[in-house]
């Protein structure tokens, strides 16, 4: 199965898409960089080269990726999200005598977005943070900081909120203070978390 790329999508030289991927309208794909199998990439997106993308993930309307951010597999990027890679831009020198180069700064910092994260319309990451696997980020947030594995965070800035489950369902609302153990209510995972760290165990055999 090859890629489904819509004529007014620019693919610049050097992007890499894999199998099953569809492209959608006014997208812009910078190379070189890599887009994975099975993805879809919503209209007027922007994903600028040196950006990697997993298999399976999902990049709705008006999404803004910029260089040095890794995307693992079976990700969620909702519409209109924005990702930075500086924390202290500038336009120019500090003469205003001439503009900056646009490629990568020693002030450009590298984002992971790990396995099964989903990200909420509106929201935007700073550069230089991990959002680990399957964690789950509202819609509208500003999120400045690392989030853990399963953790659910929102707001701005995002703060901890509770964890969610591999299917999505909220496992836990509150904090994640102490030990305990939590079981999905929809799906029947098994979790347990210990100061804040959220762990996957055996899933029921039913």
């Amino acid at each position: 199965m090859t890629a489904r790329i819509h004529p007014t999508a620019i693919v610049e030289k050097g992007v890499e898409i894999g199998a099953g991927t569809s492209v959608w309208d006014n997208v812009h794909l910078r190379g070189p960089s890599k887009i994975g199998r099975n993805c879809i990439i919503g209209g007027k997106s922007y994903i600028a080269y040196g950006v990697e993308i997993g298999d399976f993930v999902k990049i709705n309307s008006f999404v803004y990726i910029p260089n040095a951010v890794k995307v693992g597999n079976g990700v969620m990027i909702s519409a209109g999200t924005i990702f930075t890679n500086d924390i202290t831009p500038r336009a120019t020198d500090a003469d205003i005598t001439q503009l900056l180069d646009s490629g990568p700064q020693d002030s450009t910092l590298p984002t992971f977005v790990g396995d099964g994260v989903t990200i909420g319309a509106g929201s935007r990451i700073s550069g230089g943070i991990t959002i680990a696997e399957f964690a789950m980020v509202g819609m509208g947030s500003v999120v400045t900081k690392d989030v853990g594995a399963f953790h659910l965070v929102f707001g701005n800035p995002a703060r901890l909120k509770g964890a969610v489950c591999k299917c999505g369902h909220v496992l836990i609302r509150g904090s994640l203070e102490g030990q305990g153990r939590a079981t999905c209510p929809k799906c029947d995972r098994q979790y347990s978390y210990q100061d804040g760290v959220v762990s996957s165990e055996l899933e029921s055999a039913s």
